[in-house]
């Protein structure tokens, strides 16, 4: 029987794993959610959960199709988002007067209240998480962060 030769590896094609952009975002993002779930307000309360009811706050009430687009999360998760977020008593749902198909999403008092407990916590999360950071290093990495995530850039 032939000796078969061993296949290549990637670090042999120069590719190392560690040191692509989809693996150290991946870890930071890991770091990140570690972080924000020791220091959240609501133990409960998940970060996707938290930018949804932000949106809420900022923009009024939004049918699923507008939170998909201001959040960047796919349908699906947005879903399941709002099943829990209702389950909480966070937001209500209601039907759109122009388009009885369309659901309205809206914040209620108890989630205008967790978001304004949360804030702080949040902005204590951003700066845990960017704790190796120095400032010019945490402006780059939000400017770079934004430019590959497509997002608009204030002109």
């Amino acid at each position: 029987m032939p000796k078969r030769n061993k296949p290549h590896t990637p670090s042999e094609y120069g590719y190392e794993f560690s040191e692509q952009v989809g693996h150290l975002l991946r870890r930071a993002y890991q770091r990140h959610t570690a972080i924000f779930q020791r220091h959240a307000s609501d133990r409960q309360l998940t970060a996707i959960q938290f930018v949804t009811l932000c949106t809420l706050v900022e923009r009024g009430a939004c049918s699923l199709t507008d939170i998909v687009q201001a959040t960047a999360i796919d349908p699906a998760t947005v879903r399941g988002v709002i099943k829990r977020l209702k389950a909480r008593d966070w937001i209500a749902l209601s039907t759109c007067e122009r388009d009885q198909r369309k659901v309205m999403v809206t914040i209620t008092k108890e989630g205008e209240d967790l978001v304004e407990e949360m804030v702080p916590a949040a902005q204590r999360i951003s700066d845990l998480t960017m704790e190796r950071l120095n400032p010019a290093e945490r402006v780059a990495l939000l400017h770079l962060l934004a430019k590959m995530s497509g997002a608009p850039e204030d002109d």
